[in-house]
């Protein structure tokens, strides 16, 4: 029987470390600790598990079968520990230096960002977020399930355990074109919009949609003519062009207003874009990650009255 008192599981963070980061430098970073204890403890976790763990590439380390394996057990019942230590302390936010990461992917991302950091400002001027609105978020369900994105603004979320969401506001596309474009008389139906050329952001997924509101316009087969990863990109383009673009229906008076554009009267049936902000189930017990997912949705909130105040 495996003697549990045999481990120092002081241990356990620094694999995990070395295994997130993929890199002993990167972890030693992380932990605060030096490149050699790092090694040191590798060298001490090896001895105990009996597996290399980590085999050494031209850029970091790549986990074994077994690491990836120990890992899959482990993030849970770290997790716990982390968890159960944040639900026994007692959160001030006007004294806190926690430090958050989130994602934005929605276009109004770095609007919620700077709402949310004047909120901060005034009630936690010690707590640090730092953002990410990279509209194609890289491997976004990993980062949260390994604790690297804290909470995500998006309309694609994992629909399964362990996530959590709530749902910040709603958003809607509208096609849009230049202002003087000859189609803006004549494009009045749906077949007329299957007669111009569009531009739009790049899709993140493949298939169908499982977004309703954006599955209605996949359906339409429209003749995308160009795809671009940002819709600044889209309003660009539109505004230089006789492309029609799909743009969000928060961002329409932004785009009429800097970009010259003009909402075209055709389109399905708008069924509304829920934007949802998610996290993992696990940090739900930490009074620090409810404050920020309470002050996101505050910022966010925030955000979209106003601009919808704008429009009327």
């Amino acid at each position: 029987m495996f003697n549990i008192r045999a481990i120092d599981l002081n241990l356990l963070p620094v694999f995990e470390g070395i295994y997130e980061e993929r890199s002993i430098s990167r972890a030693a970073a992380r932990l605060a600790m030096t490149q050699s204890a790092v090694s040191h403890a590798l060298s001490r976790l090896r001895l105990v598990f009996r597996d290399e763990l980590f085999i050494r590439q031209s850029r970091g380390v790549e986990p074994t079968a077994a690491a990836d394996a120990l890992y899959v057990k482990l993030r849970g019942a770290l997790a716990t520990v982390r968890d159960s230590i944040a639900e026994s302390r007692t959160f001030q936010p006007a004294t806190s230096v926690r430090k958050f990461f989130v994602s934005v992917s929605h276009p109004l991302g770095p609007l919620i960002a700077l709402r949310l950091r004047e909120r901060l400002g005034r009630v936690a001027p010690g707590v640090d977020v730092v953002f990410s609105t990279r509209s194609r978020p890289i491997e976004l369900e990993r980062a949260l399930r390994e604790g690297s994105i804290d909470a995500a603004v998006d309309w694609l979320v994992p629909g399964q355990e362990p996530f959590r969401s709530a749902t910040l506001f709603e958003d809607a596309l509208v096609p849009v074109a230049r202002d003087g474009h000859p189609g803006l008389r004549t494009t009045r139906t749906v077949g007329d919009l299957a007669r111009h050329p569009f531009v739009t952001l790049r899709s993140r997924v493949d298939g169908e949609h499982p977004v309703a509101g954006l599955r209605e316009w996949q359906q339409l087969k429209l003749h995308i003519a160009l795809e671009v990863s940002e819709i600044l990109e889209v309003f660009m383009v539109v505004r230089q062009s006789d492309l029609f673009g799909l743009v969000p229906l928060s961002m329409l008076k932004f785009a009429g207003d800097v970009f010259g554009l003009k909402p075209l009267r055709a389109g399905p049936k708008r069924i509304p874009i829920p934007i949802k902000l998610v996290w993992m189930g696990g940090r739900e017990p930490d009074p620090a990650h409810a404050f920020l997912r309470k002050h996101i949705q505050l910022a966010a909130t925030d955000v979209v009255s106003r601009r919808a105040a704008s429009r009327r």
